[in-house]
Order: C-alpha cells, then structure tokens, then sequence
C-alpha cells in the first residue's frame, strides 16, 4: 500500500474522502497554511495528523505521493519541490499557469525518475469510462467528430469578490472540463478559433472575462470539434439536457455520457439504442458530500489509477506531457478570444521551447 500526504485542503477535501476509503492508498498527513481549514478537516474526517509547513510532507521519507491542491499559480513550485524530494505527484488541473516553467518541470520529471499524473477529475467518471470503453471497442466505428460543453448556472459565483476579479476566468475554471474530452479523444489539435462575450448577468455583476464561449478546434489530421461553455444563465431540466456533456459521433454509431447525471445513451453499430442511468448508490459513491460540489468517486478512481501506474509500470493519462499541452491550447484559446482569429497551437508552444 502506497502512503500519499494532502496538499491543500479545499478542494483537497474530496482527496482526503478518496483516500480513507481506498485500500490501495494509507493517508500520511494533510497540509493547508490555513490552520483553521487543517482543525476543520481533522474533525471532519476524525484524521488527527496535520501540518501548515510543506516542508514537513516533503522531508518525510516514508511519504511515496503528495498530491497537491493549491491555487493554480502555485503548482508549479509545488510540484517541483515534490519532484526534488523524490516524490510521486498528483496534482490538479489546470496543470501550470505559466508556460516558461514548463520546460524545466520536465526536465525534473525525468531527471528524478517519478511520475507526474493531473487530476482531470471528469474523465473518472462513471459515464465518461463507459463512453471511452465503448469507443475503444469499435463500437461506434472510427471518430468523425467530437461535441463537448459545461452549461451551469453559476450565479451564485458572481457573489464571491474572487470571482469578480481580472484574474478569474471561466476558460481555465469551467471550460478546461470539456476541452480535457476533446484532447482525449483528439490529443493532436492544431489550431483553434472562439467567440466569447461577458452576459448580461455578468455585466450586473462586474465580472471582467467571458462567461459565454464557443469554440472550434480542427485536428492535425483535419477532423473538427467543438466546445461551448455558458456560466451565469440558467440551464434546462436535467431530464432534458446535461450541464457537463460529450458526445463522440462515429462512422457507424454514437454516444453521449452525461456527467453529474450518471447517464449515458448510445447508437451503437448494429443499430442498437440504449440509455444507461446510474441510481442512487452511485451517486452516493461519486458525490460524498452536500449537493454535487464535491467529486469524491471520481478522485478515488483517478487515485487508484495512479498507484496502478506506479505498482504495475504503465503512463497513467493524463500525464505531464498531456497537461502541458492542456495548457497550451487553453492559452491557444484565450488568445483567439483576445484577437477573434484562429491560433495556432504550435505557435504557443514554439514561444516556451516545449
């Protein structure tokens, strides 16, 4: 059984879920500068060892994974000191948000012989797994094209002073979800053109950077998608669409795997239609907590998927490499937004050496 230590205990709380129950991992100690967060968590989950010194989790010889859950901006670091100290390294996406650190991220990654895995939650997913089993099966012919959007009704992240800041945008908070799908499916994406605008209902409120977005990305191979992403309105009944959806459409078939419904509905070569909606145990065993703000199923599937990687020798995806690239579209995307033309996602990636 691999020891693994907590970095960062917000979104870390569905980490520290995972972990407890999983019998593929022991929890060593957990780790926020906030020492009220640290107290708050200890009694939430009757778990008595904490720490607000990072140091502490990095000097412990006998901790194999830090998985790290700190702001964006800070991933970098984090991960880099993980690395030095010999440590296997979870960490959420977005991977990095700047670029220039990349190349030496990978450098170290190499150099020190441990993998680097990105916590791209959504792909855990009970529909999402099925939706790729299927799909690696032939059971929809080859890909012709891929439809992917997150559509919620985040209103109420308009009250929070943080999200009203020029820092905050949906593009790396929402819409990196259903770009990570077309990335899985269309990993070599060459260039990339969106729209954006800020809603009515973000105007009111003061936010600074778009909440509507649409985007068309076309493939080195020429095949296209698209990806949209609308955050400040209101959505449709879940019976009549999903707020998180990706459907791949096939030369024989199609599929769509609904994520926070646990539905997923399929054509399938021989012309077979079926619906697929997971009850009430698993939604229990996907969403822990209140309400579905916390995704403790998924990070328990992506956290026993990693320790598979290390006990048994494979790549466990997304790997370094891919959030990277992640990041670079992401970045490839903003910049069509600023300049209402295409990008090219080389381009991005010429101007850091990666």
């Amino acid at each position: 059984m691999l020891k693994i230590s907590i970095l960062g205990l917000g979104e870390g709380r569905s980490t520290m879920s995972a972990v407890l129950q999983s019998t593929k991992l022991e929890l060593v100690k957990i780790c926020d500068t906030n020492e009220a967060l640290c107290k708050q968590r200890v009694k939430e989950f009757d778990f008595p060892y904490y720490t607000t010194n990072y140091e502490d989790l990095l000097n412990d010889t006998t901790i194999d994974i830090i998985a790290i859950y700190t702001p964006d901006h800070l991933h970098a670091e984090h991960v880099k000191q993980a690395l030095m100290h010999g440590k296997h390294v979870v960490c959420t996406k977005p991977f990095i948000d700047d670029l220039s650190q990349a190349k030496e991220l990978l450098q170290l990654s190499k150099q020190s012989g441990k993998k680097v895995f990105i916590g791209q939650s959504s792909r855990f997913s009970e529909p999402m797994k099925r939706q790729r089993n299927d799909f690696e099966e032939g059971l929809i012919g080859d890909l012709i094209t891929i439809e992917a959007h997150y559509h919620a009704d985040h209103r109420w992240f308009l009250t929070k002073e943080w999200s009203l800041l020029q820092s905050f945008k949906w593009l790396y908070g929402g819409l990196s979800h259903p770009v990570d799908f077309i990335r899985w499916y269309l990993p070599d994406i060459e260039e990339v053109m969106g729209y954006g605008m800020i809603s009515d209902n973000g105007e009111v409120a003061g936010l600074k950077n778009e909440d509507v977005m649409h985007f068309v990305f076309k493939a080195t191979d020429g095949r296209i998608a698209r990806v949209s992403g609308v955050y400040s309105s209101p959505t449709q009944p879940t019976k009549r669409d999903s707020t998180l959806s990706c459907i791949l459409r096939g030369t024989l078939g199609a599929n769509q795997a609904d994520y926070h419904e646990l539905r997923y509905s399929v054509t399938s070569k021989d012309g077979e239609e079926k619906i697929i909606h997971w009850g009430d145990d698993k939604l229990k065993y996907y969403y822990r907590f209140e309400g579905q703000t916390h995704h403790a199923g998924e990070y328990q599937n992506y956290l026993e998927y990693f320790v598979d990687s290390i006990e048994q020798g494979f790549t466990a995806c997304p790997n370094m490499e891919e959030g990277i690239g992640t990041v670079a579209l992401l970045q490839a995307m903003d910049r069509s937004l600023e300049t209402g033309m295409p990008v090219k996602i080389a381009d991005v990636k010429s101007e850091f050496g990666i």
